[in-house]
Formats: structure tokens, sequence, C-alpha cells
């Protein structure tokens, strides 16, 4: 009598385990930035909240969610070395798990962006684009801490605030918008690089060309404070100019108190990042609101 084979043991990660893998700490800035541009907008919420709703479900927990598994997944090997208690380096994602949890995501996405209209979902298509292009091969723009951040940048604030103003208007947004948020988002390439100054030597190790690898730490220290702050100098500039000179000034003090952060974080940019990530950038966050509502108030 012929022995029946064993039977196939399928693992299947726990919730929680996923829930580690999407990372909903990376959630909140382009779900703010969503909020942004529906304030900026200038439309009524009625009737539209459904809208609103997706929006931030799509800018969070689906676009960022899927980029963070694509990140870990493409960076498995890595994180074995650096940090090997992420979910999939320490088996809690087992197998392939973590590549099909990225392309379901990714579909997902697709499908709850169709909800928001032909912008909407073309909107949603760059940003899932450009998550895999940050992290996979052979593209991999991580890779270069000028191109990679660039992109995260983008897909962090500009990409989501155009689709707030989408989702409300259906309509283009005027060239103010899409001015403010082009600068947002290059201040955020100073905070995407902030998250570097953490994982130098990996990073060296790794052959991935982050600035403070490329420039050394503390010129890229000096550049990321610059370009975080000159863009909003230039929001400074702009809100005055279009006759918005009491927003303009709610800015300019958030800058100065940017500054003082920034002056005791240049001075240990590796010990200090995570500090400086819970103190002075929330001081650029707030400011990407008061711009919003000044540019509501121009509509």
């Amino acid at each position: 009598m012929s022995q029946l084979p064993p039977p196939v043991s399928v693992t299947v990660p726990p919730p929680r385990a996923v829930l580690r893998l999407l990372k909903p700490v990376t959630w909140f800035p382009p779900m703010w930035a969503l909020a942004c541009g529906v304030v900026s907008a200038g439309t009524s919420l009625q009737g539209r909240w459904y809208l609103l709703a997706v929006g931030i479900a799509l800018a969070g927990p689906l676009v960022c969610g899927t980029s963070q598994v694509v990140n870990d997944w493409f960076d498995r090997h890595v994180d074995a070395i650096n940090e090997p208690g992420r979910p999939i380096p320490s088996g809690e994602v087992p197998g392939q798990w973590g590549l099909w949890i990225a392309i379901v995501w990714t579909l997902l996405s697709l499908a709850v962006a169709t909800v928001l209209g032909p912008w909407g979902l073309a909107a949603a298509a760059l940003g899932l684009l450009l998550a895999w292009a940050y992290s996979a091969p052979p593209v991999r723009l991580k890779r270069n801490g000028w191109w990679g951040n660039g992109a995260v940048a983008l897909c962090y604030e500009g990409l989501p605030w155009f689709t707030g103003v989408v989702v409300m208007t259906g309509m283009f947004p005027d060239a103010r918008i899409i001015v403010i948020a082009l600068l947002y988002s290059i201040g955020a390439h100073g905070i995407m690089t902030v998250n570097d100054f953490k994982a130098v030597e990996g990073d060296r190790r790794m052959g991935i060309d982050s600035l403070p690898v490329q420039l050394g730490v503390d010129m890229a220290a000096l550049l990321t404070c610059w370009v975080k702050a000159l863009p909003q100098v230039v929001v400074i500039a702009l809100l005055w100019h279009w006759g918005a000179p009491g927003y303009a000034a709610v800015i300019a003090v958030l800058l100065v108190a940017q500054v003082f952060f920034m002056r005791r974080w240049v001075r240990q940019p590796r010990e200090l990042a995570p500090w400086y990530n819970l103190t002075g950038i929330n001081m650029f966050v707030i400011g990407m609101m008061v711009t919003a509502v000044a540019l509501r108030g121009l509509q």
C-alpha cells in the first residue's frame, strides 16, 4: 500500500506582521498633504465626503503602504544584515508573501483610485510607478540620494496635494497651487534626507549613495537645511505678493522656529536625527496647512 505524500504546510503571515509591513507610521505625510490639497481647493465638502475618505485611504494605507511593502521586499537582504527584526527577514512574512502583498496592494490601490476619476487614477498610477521605481531593480532610484529622495518627496507632498485638489474640483489645479505643491515637495527632499543619517555605514557598505554618503555627514546636514528652508522663503514671498501678508508672516515665524532646531541638529546630525524628526519638521508640516488655508482664501 503506497503512502500518501505529507501535507504541504502553507504558512500565512499573521495580520499583525502584515500591518508592520505596511508601516502605518509612514502614512501621515501623504494623508496630510492630501488634506492640504482639499483645503486649498476652496470648495465645499458637502456631498463629497466620500471622495475625501477615499482619497485619504488611497494616499496613506494603499499607495504609501504599497511603497513600504515594495521597499521591504527588495531590501530584504540588506535588512537581514542591518535590521533582522523586520517582518520579512525575521520570517514573520515568509517566502514570497512580501512580493505577493506588494502586487495585490498595487492592484487594490489602482482599483480604489478609479473612484476618484481619471485625474485621481492618473495620480495614483504615477505614485505607484515611483514607488516601484524607487526600490525595484533595474531602476532602483534609492541608490542615489538625489533621485530617490526626490521621488519620495514628490509622492509624499506634491502628488497627494494635487490629488486632493482634483478630487474636490474635478479639474486640473491652477498655477498657484501647482507651484506651492512643488515648493513643498522640494522642501520635503530635505526631510527625506534626514532619515538617511541613521544608516550611513550600512548604505556605504551596500553601495547606496545617499547624500550623507556622497557629501559627508556635515555637508549633507547643511545642504538638507538649505533645501528645506529656501522653498519656504519662496512660499513666504509668493503669499505676500498674492495679497496674503498675514499668512506669510505666520510661515515666517514657523521658519524662524525651524532654524532654531536646525542649528542644534547640524552639530550632531547622526545622533539627533530622530529628535529633529520629532521637533523641527513639525513646523514645516504646520506651515503646509497654513499655506493651504491662504490659498483657499485666494480662490
